[in-house]
């Protein structure tokens, strides 16, 4: 989803073509490197937003001795498509790191959807902390692990912690537009 996000977003700028954001990812981040991005998913997404109608073609560019370059326009579909994308991304994050595309066009939607988002992302993590405190974690270890039971749970409290306290900074700082 991340990377139909980001094609569609380059094309809400300018019409474009796939070989070109192909080097615009790449001079980020080594296409391979990009949770198995290769060169070919990124083409299928290409004709998957198509086949969706949220982009189409708007020229093919001839080139004598090279393969036809299609340029690609994001449709009104696609305009509409791209806040709808964006909230799913956040709502299916599982992490901050799940939402930087998302983070990054935050123009294309509405802060306050977004941080009713993360707001519940935040409740739902403090439910499940609640719920796994109340189990004594001695009824998980045997016998003469209780050191490892214990480092567990610390490491498990600091995670959750941690993954709150960043939850509620991003939410601080998108309600402040400064994200």
């Amino acid at each position: 989803m991340a990377i139909q996000i980001f094609i569609l977003t380059k094309l809400m700028k300018e019409d474009n073509y796939p070989y070109k954001l192909k080097k615009q990812i790449s001079e980020l981040q080594p296409l391979d490197t990009i949770n198995g991005l290769t060169e070919s998913k990124l083409y299928y997404h290409f004709e998957s937003l198509a086949k969706q109608g949220l982009i189409e073609v708007k020229e093919v560019i001839k080139e004598e001795h090279r393969p036809d370059k299609q340029v690609f326009a994001i449709t009104d579909k696609g305009r509409e498509a791209l806040p709808k994308k964006i909230y799913k991304l956040f709502e299916n994050a599982n992490s901050i790191g799940d939402m930087i595309i998302g983070l990054a066009n935050m123009k294309y939607v509405d802060r306050n959807k977004v941080v009713r988002i993360l707001e519940k992302k935040v409740d739902e993590i403090k439910e499940t902390w609640d719920r796994m405190s109340q189990y004594e974690g001695k009824h998980f270890v045997e016998s003469g692990q209780e050191v490892l039971g214990e480092f567990v749970s610390d490491y498990a409290h600091f995670r959750i912690n941690t993954s709150i306290q960043y939850f509620e900074k991003l939410i601080d700082l998108i309600q402040k537009e400064e994200i």
